[in-house]
C-alpha cells in the first residue's frame, strides 16, 4: 500500500514538471494493482487530458464516477473531458450534479458557465460567473471568464443598437 501511494506522489510530480507521459505509466502501474484506485484514475485522467487526449480522459472519469457517484472531483473532471470533446450539454450536466453535491463548488460553477458561453448562452454564464466569484472573489479563471462574457454582451448590445 506504501508503494502505491510512493507512486502516486512520484506521478504527481511528473505531472507538475510536464512529464505527463511518464506519469501515466506510473498511474498504469497503480491501477494494474488496484484497478479501482480512485486517485490514479481521476489523475490519469488529468494527465491524458493534458495531452489532449479526451477520449481516454473521459474513461477514466467515468470509471471513478461508478466507482464513486458523489465524488464531486471526478465529475468535474468528467465535464471537462466532455466540454474538450465540444458535449457541452453533457458537461453541464455533470457540473449540475456536482453543485447539487456541493453548492458552494465555485469551479462547477465556472466550468459550467464556460459550457453555457460554447452554446451561446452568454448571459447565463455570466450568471455562472458571477455566483463563482461570490463564493470565491479570488477565483481568476471565473473573473477572466466574466470580464470576457461582460464584454461579449456588451458588443451584442451595440450590435443591436447600431442595426435599430
Amino acid at each position: 500500500m506504501k508503494d502505491l501511494e510512493k507512486m502516486l506522489n512520484q506521478a504527481t510530480e511528473l505531472c507538475l514538471e510536464g512529464e505527463f507521459k511518464e506519469a501515466i505509466t506510473l498511474y498504469d502501474k497503480i491501477l494494474s494493482t488496484n484497478p479501482e484506485h480512485l486517485d490514479a484514475l481521476i489523475d490519469k485522467g488529468v494527465a491524458l487530458q493534458n495531452l489532449g487526449k479526451f477520449k481516454l480522459a473521459l474513461k477514466c472519469f467515468q470509471q471513478a464516477t461508478e466507482l464513486s457517484p458523489e465524488n464531486v472531483t471526478a465529475l468535474l473532471n468528467e465535464g471537462t473531458a466532455l466540454h474538450g470533446l465540444g458535449k457541452f450539454d453533457d458537461a453541464i450536466i455533470r457540473y449540475e450534479k456536482a453543485l447539487f453535491l456541493d453548492d458552494k463548488c465555485a469551479m462547477a460553477l465556472a466550468y459550467k458557465g464556460l459550457s453555457l458561453g460554447e452554446k451561446g448562452m452568454i448571459s447565463d454564464a455570466l450568471d455562472c460567473f458571477k455566483q463563482a466569484l461570490a463564493i470565491d472573489d479570488t477565483y481568476d479563471m471565473a473573473q477572466i471568464s466574466k470580464d470576457v462574457a461582460e464584454k461579449l454582451l456588451k458588443e451584442s448590445q451595440d450590435t443591436i443598437r447600431k442595426k435599430s
